[in-house]
């Protein structure tokens, strides 16, 4: 059986949500082969042997963390080396998008972005993306070079499938570039208890109708009786309302939930192509033209803070 590399997104050795989903897309068209990059390896491999790695590629170097992206690339490379690989999956967030895009150019590859599923295919591994605002869904697949497919978030629901997860270690050279663009400070996220805003299986979203940041602790409250992550538009992040880092959209974060929550959100172009990839669409607005309704599974026309309050008690209560 083919094996598929699997880049693996992590924190000192804690498997971020994305990988496993990657690992379990694998399985679908090869044999996963992960390949963890800095410290934490001892930690991660028993989770990617639990979903399936066959083997899990390690190499740590003080570059993976005090550079940017090219060591990681650097590592990847040597790794589609030493290992020829069906294809190569890589999480589709900012920094996994950019290592893959200078991973193709490297090794003379095409390269499929954002897609929201991948499948075996006769002629290799065929990817699904939603494209041109999700407006179509599209398949396709690389015809020249080892494929490298950066997949989204949720595409997948992570499925355990014990396998061996031999560790193995990657030997890398670092090119000239590797050291050009050093990492000179960093300062830790500060934690709002709840999920990161594209790995959430539910995100409750607000817009411009809820007229102010005052009045957000309406959404933060649903979004907290889910245990799901907050975001908003680009009119209430631009009137300064909620912080940049929690916008959905096209020029924002593109999110794929199990359910969305839109509230007081009209349903611009912008917005949809950040979320309309979600499996269940909820939207909550007074004007029953809005053209959130077009696109929704459930819509509710009504006055944000009388419904999303009623809502929020009534998960309290069936959860209590």
């Amino acid at each position: 059986m083919a094996e598929v590399l699997v880049y693996v997104d992590h924190v000192d050795g804690s498997v971020r949500k994305p990988t496993l989903e990657l690992l379990t897309i694998a399985r679908r068209i090869g044999e996963p082969v992960a390949v963890h990059l800095g410290a934490g390896a001892d930690t991660a491999a028993p989770v990617l042997a639990e979903y399936g790695a066959a083997k899990v590629l390690t190499a740590d170097a003080p570059e993976f963390a005090d550079y940017l992206v090219v060591p990681k690339v650097d590592a990847l490379e040597a790794a589609v080396a030493a290992v020829s690989p069906a294809a190569v999956l890589v999480p589709s967030s900012a920094d996994g998008k950019e290592i893959a895009a200078r991973l193709a150019v490297r090794i003379g590859s095409g390269i499929i972005t954002d897609a929201v599923d991948v499948e075996a295919g006769d002629e290799g591994p065929v990817a699904t993306q939603s494209v041109f605002a999700a407006a179509f869904t599209t398949k396709s697949r690389v015809s020249k070079g080892t494929p490298v497919i950066t997949v989204k978030p949720n595409s997948a629901a992570p499925e355990a499938a014990q396998a061996a997860g031999t560790v193995e270690q990657l030997a890398v050279t670092f090119g000239d570039k590797a050291t050009g663009t050093k990492v000179t400070s960093r300062t830790p996220r500060e934690s709002t208890g709840r999920p990161e805003l594209t790995e959430a299986a539910i995100v409750v979203s607000g817009g411009r109708g809820v007229n102010g940041a005052e009045n957000f602790p309406v959404i933060e409250a649903l979004a907290d009786s889910l245990g799901a992550a907050v975001g908003a538009s680009r009119a209430a992040v631009d009137a300064g309302w909620y912080p940049h880092t929690n916008q959905v959209g096209q020029t924002g974060k593109q999110v794929s939930p199990q359910l969305y929550i839109a509230a007081g959100i009209s349903g611009a172009i912008q917005h949809r192509a950040g979320m309309q990839t979600s499996k269940t669409i909820v939207a909550v607005n007074k004007d029953s033209e809005a053209p959130i309704f077009d696109l929704v599974d459930y819509g509710v026309v009504g006055d944000l803070f009388q419904v999303l309050p009623q809502l929020t008690e009534e998960v309290k209560a069936r959860k209590g």
